[in-house]
């Protein structure tokens, strides 16, 4: 069984799991859409360290970090997924499914949920559908890339 907690990013062992769990996870990403520059692979530990965000992380009975969300609320009300991460060794196995449900309950005063992803990262825009996220708005951050923010109503679905 799975575990989700709140990780201590002042921890080494943590902070330093997650910095990985991040840049195996985004590389792939960066694949994807084809662009390299996604914020969080030029992110140090030290800049990782003092992010405003809160980060969340799955964890299997060996103790093993299979993923990790990140939220942050921006407004009152409203909670930005601000990164979304699965070790590649986990992907297909209801890892990201188990953290967003796990948000949407921690925060379900939320009146809404906000996430964005690359356009062409097929995988992640048929996730974020799946949980009731909607397209709000495409935003092109590159020469032919597109960025999809995706709004969710809060409260109970």
């Amino acid at each position: 069984m799975n575990t989700i907690m709140k990780l201590d990013l002042q921890d080494e062992l943590t902070l330093s799991e997650l910095w990985s769990l991040q840049h195996k996870a985004y590389r792939l990403e960066a694949e994807i859409i084809g662009f390299r520059d996604i914020p969080p692979l030029l992110e140090t530990r030290d800049m990782l360290s003092r992010v405003k965000e809160e980060f969340y992380g799955c964890f299997n009975d060996a103790e093993d970090l299979l993923g990790a969300v990140a939220v942050l609320e921006e407004e009152p009300g409203i909670l930005t997924v601000t990164r979304m991460m699965v070790s590649p060794d986990h992907f297909r196995q209801g890892v990201a499914g188990r953290l967003l449900e796990f948000i949407f309950a921690r925060h379900a005063g939320m009146e809404q949920f906000i996430v964005s992803t690359g356009k062409l990262n097929t995988p992640a825009v048929q996730l974020y559908t799946k949980y009731g996220f909607i397209p709000a708005n495409v935003e092109e951050v590159a020469p032919g890339v597109e960025l999809v923010e995706f709004h969710r109503r809060g409260g109970l679905q």
